[in-house]
């Protein structure tokens, strides 16, 4: 008997039929994928020693990074204004305060604020020990 109530209760769990607690710790997934913001598969991890970095990035309004790639795997989260990034093809993506982005790797390609604001965001990059997480074109 006991058992079947236990089992009766983990079945009701996941329905949500038990009160949940809003005051608690929030889980909000900003974004899964295979593919950067492009369409472009994700290359596989190198093998080597992991290395994650993480970064908190401001971009003054009207300034841009220069043309730049970046050899490792890498998102962001914009936190503050909006940030407009274009490849060398031509592809152009905006992306507005809250919103994430999976980053394109091994393209040429820059970020500019073209906003009134400040552009403030984290950016993780997932690579290797001694690889640089970006690239500046020469």
């Amino acid at each position: 008997m006991k058992r079947a109530f236990l089992i009766f209760l983990l079945l009701l769990f996941p329905l949500g039929l038990f009160a949940q607690d809003k005051s608690g710790p929030e889980r909000k997934q900003l974004a899964v994928s295979t593919t950067d913001w492009t369409g472009q598969q994700l290359p596989s991890y190198p093998s080597g020693q992991p290395e994650i970095s993480l970064f908190k990035i401001t971009i003054p309004p009207g300034q841009r990074f220069p043309m730049h790639k970046h050899p490792v795997i890498n998102a962001a989260v914009v936190l503050k204004g909006e940030l407009t990034i274009t490849t060398d093809k031509g592809q152009v993506l905006q992306v507005k305060a809250g919103q994430p982005m999976i980053e394109v790797v091994n393209q040429w390609h820059y970020g500019a604020n073209l906003g009134t604001e400040p552009v403030e965001m984290i950016a993780f990059y997932a690579g290797v020990k001694g690889t640089p997480t970006t690239i500046p074109q020469k």
